[in-house]
């Protein structure tokens, strides 16, 4: 079985992650590239596809939005599991929204069939860049920069593993 592992990141946290399942993927036996979302011209190559892409300002990457768009037909023909990534502070606040996946996306991949789709804690920029950034590092929370749980990654990605066995 051979799974395609795309993501589109900004700062290098959701290739972090995506780098993350594809190596997990590996270990349950699974032939897997980890690729760029923007890098991959046929997904009909693959058995199956995991798509995750770092949010901000509740949306999406352009790259992945144009992956889901470009491989639709295919996609909806092959096992998918998505996942964003980008939220930071407190997923126990209910009136944190950031925490949700963006709207359009859910709609799409329901659409598609996705068999799961998860948003994953993010990692605020470690050297920030322009004024946007600065300010969000220097107002959360130093316990808040890196919200990526290692285990619940590789977690949901050994569920997809056992799935695809």
């Amino acid at each position: 079985m051979k799974v395609l592992v795309a993501y589109a990141s900004k700062r290098g946290s959701t290739a972090e992650i995506a780098a993350a399942v594809a190596e997990t993927l590996r270990k349950a036996g699974l032939e897997v590239d980890c690729l760029e979302s923007g890098e991959v011209d046929d997904v009909s190559l693959y058995d199956a596809v995991v798509l995750g892409s770092a949010v901000y300002m509740k949306r999406w990457r352009g790259d992945a939005r144009h992956f889901l768009r470009e491989h639709s037909d295919r996609l909806a023909e092959r096992p998918l599991w998505v996942f964003s990534s980008g939220p930071v502070g407190d997923p126990e606040q209910p009136e944190k929204p950031e925490w949700e996946e963006p709207p359009k996306i859910v709609k799409a991949v329901e659409r598609l069939g996705a068999r799961d789709h998860v948003v994953f804690g993010g990692r605020l920029p470690v050297e920030p860049q322009g004024f946007i950034e600065k300010a969000m590092v220097k107002g959360t929370p130093a316990e808040f920069h890196d919200r990526r749980d290692w285990d619940q990654i590789r977690g949901w990605a050994e569920r997809i593993g056992s799935e695809l066995a």
